[in-house]
């Protein structure tokens, strides 16, 4: 593993354990290795916690001032905003509750508890989930509370998940329906294993203070966890963070958690050795104990090398969204796993990655949805953004997509997720 990935790794567990490096050899961490450290730290969305963790340490001291400086003062302005949100966050929940509604959070602020400071643990939106006939009584709370649609022409009525912004914040919401959009062909039957979890929630206490917050049950919430990275890593993969969240997530509370049924459920997914891996991985470079979480022997045994996926998530970003050729290839990804469910044999090419169907891009250009006519207008769209991003012809992204797709869909193999 190379020199930035193993440093990175080294402070992202000295913060979960609210404690600080102790580099001493400002020789062998040069100003390059602290921009590519930084870098790394902002792309997967854990910049606070991986500066609180170095800047005490004799090497951070003696590193570039200047760039200290600058990271400290975007890391302020990023855990004041949100601290803010988190404020935002409770307080609509109240609203809700009072109006006789039944909001469940799921991921944000039920995880960013368990960090040891969590106010550096950022979310980009908070997620709520709500039943289908509470959808117009809180959307229109919601309004009343000085949000707005991100998408105005949006079908609200009949779309899964809505999103809402503040007007004057960057107070963010994902209303979703159900936790996974259902037209998807390769992870939208996931929504089967929630149904009627609003009849198994709980309320925990998710802020400092008293405040309790409503909430999926532990092995509900767990397994929705591991649901929701397994879904990113189908499309063009996750990050480090979500590994951090599910690790966290299972310390605190494992010994609550149906082991057996996350492990039948994943299995039903072809995602239990997908899942062994996040545990490994947080076992071997994070804080995940299994004795503390209840971490049982079924799980254990099960065989699987976690450095394919541990390069694979450090390299993708916070979801895989490290370049466009990336993030394009989750066409092909996804399509492999639709094929492998039919039990059919996946064929792609060049010509599939520059011409994908409307289907495939109705998720990145939602006015596919109303006017598949439109694709070839989506088509423009994504040869103007692969321009863009670099000075390659568009062809030339499109081989790169499927080199990307390539080697993403041996890793599914590896994994047992798809067949081989």
């Amino acid at each position: 593993m190379e020199k930035t990935y193993t440093l990175f790794l080294k402070a992202l567990k000295a913060s979960l354990l609210n404690s600080s490096v102790n580099w001493d050899d400002s020789n062998t961490i040069s100003d390059a290795d602290w921009h590519n450290l930084f870098w790394l730290a902002n792309f997967q969305n854990v910049l606070p916690m991986k500066y609180e963790a170095v800047y005490k340490c004799p090497a951070a001291q003696a590193a570039d001032a200047s760039l200290m400086a600058t990271i400290k003062q975007k890391i302020t302005l990023t855990v004041v905003s949100q601290t803010i949100r988190t404020e935002e966050a409770v307080r609509l929940l109240k609203i809700l509750e009072k109006k006789n509604l039944h909001p469940l959070v799921v991921k944000g602020l039920v995880c960013r508890n368990l960090y040891p400071k969590p106010d550096f643990r950022i979310s980009g939106a908070e997620d709520i989930l709500i039943p289908w006939e509470e959808y117009k009584p809180c959307h229109e709370a919601l309004l009343e509370f000085g949000m707005e649609l991100v998408n105005p022409g949006q079908n609200v009525e009949k779309a899964a998940e809505v999103s809402y912004k503040g007007k004057n914040s960057s107070f963010y919401i994902e209303l979703h329906k159900n936790l996974f959009p259902p037209e998807s062909s390769a992870y939208g039957d996931l929504n089967r294993f929630f149904e009627n979890v609003e009849k198994r929630a709980i309320h925990i206490s998710a802020v400092e203070g008293s405040t309790l917050i409503p909430t999926l049950n532990f092995t509900d919430h767990l397994f929705y966890l591991i649901c929701h990275s397994f879904k990113h890593f189908l499309h063009s993969g996750f990050g480090i963070r979500q590994v951090c969240d599910v690790v966290l997530f299972a310390n605190a509370y494992g010994k609550c958690v149906d082991w057996t049924y996350i492990l039948n459920s994943c299995r039903e997914i072809k995602a239990e050795k997908f899942a062994a891996c996040m545990f490994l991985i947080g076992n071997k470079y994070l804080t995940f104990d299994p004795e503390k979480a209840g971490y049982p022997d079924s799980w254990r045994k099960i065989q699987i090398n976690e450095e394919m996926m541990l390069q694979d998530l450090l390299a993708g970003g916070i979801f895989g969204d490290s370049s466009l050729s990336r993030l394009h290839s989750s066409t092909m990804t996804l399509e492999a796993v639709v094929a492998d469910k039919h039990g059919t044999k996946f064929h792609y090419g060049i010509l599939k990655s520059l011409f994908p169907s409307a289907k495939a891009l109705m998720g990145r250009y939602p006015y596919l949805e109303k006017n598949p006519w439109m694709l070839p207008a989506a088509w423009v769209q994504r040869i103007h953004g692969y321009i863009k991003e670099s000075r390659h012809s568009y062809n030339d992204r499109a081989s790169e997509s499927v080199k990307i797709g390539e080697a993403r869909i041996k890793l599914f193999k590896e994994y047992g997720i798809i067949d081989k």
